[in-house]
């Protein structure tokens, strides 16, 4: 059953990569597959960091210090817009467009070696800002669709 939508935001960006340690392409659309992440993204897999997610709010924290950064350069998964994802608990559950459903599992991350971003800013918003969840229910996710947050 689903829950009662207490918030709404949008999808603004689908990315994935094939191998860790480098930026995200925006694909626009993606398969999640349940308790995997995208299909095809070098971060999926059986563990709670399936899917990462930054709002479009923390990218432009990034750009309004000089930076020329996009979706997916901080090698997030999923950006949103018009959600404040860092203030959701963990085992928040969040619908991703019809048919995925996801589940906060980590709310940033530690930052073991710094990134090109970090030397170019002297800041990183992922390890601060970003959340992590695993798949409850796979499905095809895009740009534009909903992420509504279920209690």
């Amino acid at each position: 059953m689903r829950g009662k939508v207490v918030i709404m935001g949008e999808i603004v960006a689908v990315c994935t990569s094939a191998k860790k340690g480098m930026r995200k392409k925006n694909q626009g659309t993606g398969l999640l597959i349940t308790e995997h992440g995208f299909e095809g993204d070098a971060h999926a897999g059986a563990w709670h960091r399936q899917v990462s997610l930054l709002a479009l709010e923390s990218i432009d924290k990034m750009r309004q210090l000089g930076l020329d950064v996009n979706p997916g350069d901080f090698a997030e998964n999923i950006t949103t817009q018009g959600i404040d994802l860092v203030s959701l608990p963990v085992g928040t559950k969040l619908q991703l467009g019809s048919e995925a459903l996801g589940e906060v599992t980590q709310i940033g991350k530690e930052c073991h070696t710094r990134c090109a971003i970090y030397y170019q800013a002297g800041d990183c918003v992922m390890p601060k800002e970003g959340i992590f969840i695993r798949v409850l229910q796979g499905g095809t996710v895009k740009v534009g669709d909903r992420v509504e947050v279920l209690i």
